[in-house]
């Protein structure tokens, strides 16, 4: 397989995984408001167990090298785990457009852990992508700020999950240099369940009283967003820098917005609309590489002088 296969596959998985996380947000606004935010983590991280679990088995994986199990443990409770219990719990205490712009200091972690930790580097395009990204959201969380919902609690939780979320993704990196995509996000994921089943009485507790449209929304949190894109996730993780990879997920702020337009229709205002194309043009340059610079030509040959003649 040539590199440009297993970018252009990268890429792919990498886009799955985007807009499934931002379908993410449709889903949990509504499940949101019937399931406590640990309920809520845990019941998708079970249904994203259970998937996983299945799909290890038929596939017959079994369980990853022991080399892979420090980043797994720390990935599945930084980022499975207490991610989702804290990103849940602020977005109860702030507005969505603040939550948006907090939340969204992750990939810049990402890309300064990664170039410090994992010897990434710090190339000028990623880091001026990355400007660009945060400035589209930035423009997206203040387009859609409610104004005057924000409380001091909801914006350190979203900081919190910005930072848990960093630290999973630098913590799986070199797991998947020894486990498949799939037996780092299944443990991941079974570590995640563990680390919330505090919660378990509230999720059980919830259940009988719930909607089934909450209800089927977890469920799809657990199945789409958990199980599937966690996995391209990692698939694209293994193939790609952290840094790089990160700065993809700025391509959310832009699809949440079309998504609650067309699925809820929520019309969204003209500063939210030009904060996601400064979001993609962000994502684009991140991404891109530098051109190389032509070789030169080779020299031409001096011509031989000719003889006199006589």
């Amino acid at each position: 397989m040539t590199k440009r296969q297993v970018d252009r596959r990268a890429i792919l998985a990498a886009s799955v995984t985007v807009l499934a996380w931002a379908s993410a947000f449709v889903a949990i606004r509504s499940a949101g408001t019937e399931y406590t935010p640990g309920a809520l983590a845990l019941g998708r991280l079970a249904c994203g167990s259970v998937v996983l679990l299945a799909i290890l088995a038929v596939r017959r994986e079994g369980l990853p090298p022991r080399a892979a199990w420090p980043g797994i443990l720390v990935s599945g409770a930084l980022w499975f785990g207490f991610y989702m219990v804290v990103l849940n719990w602020g977005e109860r205490k702030v507005d969505a457009g603040t939550a948006a712009m907090l939340v969204n200091i992750g990939p810049i972690l990402i890309a300064l852990l990664g170039g410090w930790l994992l010897r990434e580097g710090f190339p000028p395009r990623l880091f001026a992508g990355l400007a660009v990204a945060f400035g589209g959201a930035v423009v997206v969380g203040l387009a859609t700020s409610t104004g005057g919902g924000a409380s001091v609690l909801g914006a350190v939780l979203c900081v919190l999950a910005a930072i848990a979320y960093a630290g999973g993704v630098i913590a799986q990196k070199p797991a998947l240099r020894h486990g498949s995509a799939l037996q780092v996000t299944t443990f991941g994921c079974v570590v995640g369940t563990v680390f919330c089943l505090p919660f378990a009485g509230q999720l059980v507790s919830r259940l009988p009283h719930a909607s089934a449209s909450a209800t089927l929304n977890m469920v799809y949190l657990g199945v789409v967003p958990t199980a599937l894109a966690f996995t391209t996730w990692a698939y694209a993780l293994a193939r790609t820098s952290a840094g790089r990879l990160g700065a993809t997920t700025y391509a959310s702020p832009a699809l949440v917005v079309l998504m609650s337009w067309g699925l809820l229709g929520e019309v969204p205002v003209a500063g939210a609309l030009a904060g996601g194309v400064l979001c993609l043009a962000g994502v684009a340059v991140a991404r891109s590489r530098p051109r190389k610079a032509a070789a030169p030509a080779p020299a031409a040959p001096e011509p031989v002088a000719s003889a006199p003649r006589s």
